[in-house]
């Protein structure tokens, strides 16, 4: 129950970090290899709570793969999949087609059958 529950907190903050990074790309203008592009990512705060928030993310894998088996947690991640359709649907307001909810229901019970 413990890996579950920071594999959960895991994939919370691999997603939102990956949230953050697709908000902040919205928000640069087309990519080019100037100083002022780049001038502009560094002052990109979305960019940086990203950056944080993959640190984190990192940090807490880093504690799963130390305590528990590689084969229980590695899978357990994918639980990411999930939280990232319900962002897509309430932050980038998405459709998500019936056979996307399939797969996450998948996904879901794999998640459920490895915790066991």
């Amino acid at each position: 129950m413990k890996l579950l529950l920071l594999a959960f907190c895991q994939s919370i903050l691999l997603c939102g970090s990956q949230t953050l990074l697709k908000l902040a790309m919205s928000r640069t203008g087309s990519f080019a290899w100037t100083w002022k592009f780049f001038g502009h990512l560094l002052t990109n705060w979305w960019l940086l709570g990203a950056g944080i928030g993959f640190a984190c993310s990192g940090i807490l894998w880093m504690y799963i793969l130390r305590h528990f088996p590689f084969s229980h947690a590695y899978p357990l991640i994918s639980m990411a999949y999930a939280i990232g359709m319900l962002v897509a649907i309430f932050v980038f307001h998405e459709t998500i087609h019936w056979q996307q909810w399939v797969g996450i229901f998948l996904i879901i019970s794999g998640c459920c059958f490895i915790a066991q």
